[in-house]
């Protein structure tokens, strides 16, 4: 790949074998523990918001809840990510945007998981309060201050503005990126 960054169609196109070496490889037990994920990723040292954004993420993938990402559970993450349907999609952003799981998701949990984001993948072209805001605005017509999931895939859907801004910004491709390449300079989100 020299110094060429992988595509998100070379990713696709990497065959299961070489995705189940890769995970052996960085995890030779066959479970990925929250601790591996942050040093696969080279995400030590993170800030507090972007260590939650991590921690949210590992719950969610890690399916079964025993505290391990196993293989099968690693392949349904990176294809969710990769080739997932938008309501698929959309459901997954909303399990992590509600960190307390309650079925809500307010201002505060949206704003620290956009700026926990943007210290990972190292995007700032929008600032978290004005996406905040912006959501807010549109998609929360009764004004509460929250957002079911059923308001918020509604909302999203309906709003092609806000589904564009989600989509650039939930792009998990530089993650799986450093997966295939590994990383190149520390993260010195703090």
């Amino acid at each position: 790949m020299g110094n060429n960054h992988a595509s998100l169609d070379d990713i696709l196109a990497e065959d299961m074998h070489h995705w189940y070496n890769k995970f052996m490889k960085e995890s030779p037990s066959g479970l990925i523990t929250l601790f591996e994920l942050k040093a696969i990723l080279g995400l030590q040292g993170m800030n507090e918001d972007a260590n939650s954004y991590v921690d949210q993420v590992f719950i969610t993938f890690d399916m079964d809840g025993d505290g391990y990402i196993d293989f099968v559970e690693y392949i349904a993450a990176i294809s969710l990510m990769l080739k997932g349907e938008i309501n698929q999609k959309l459901k997954w952003y909303f399990k992590l945007f509600d960190q307390d799981g309650n079925g809500k998701i307010d201002k505060d949990e949206l704003e620290t998981i956009f700026t926990a984001i943007q210290c990972i993948t190292r995007n700032y072209d929008v600032v978290p309060e004005e996406m905040v805001t912006l959501i807010f605005e549109k998609i929360d017509v009764n004004g509460e201050g929250e957002l079911t999931l059923e308001e918020f895939i509604e909302g999203a859907k309906g709003h092609p503005d806000i589904m564009e801004m989600l989509k650039k910004t939930m792009d998990l491709t530089s993650v799986l990126v450093i997966i295939v390449e590994g990383r190149q300079k520390p993260n010195n989100c703090k």
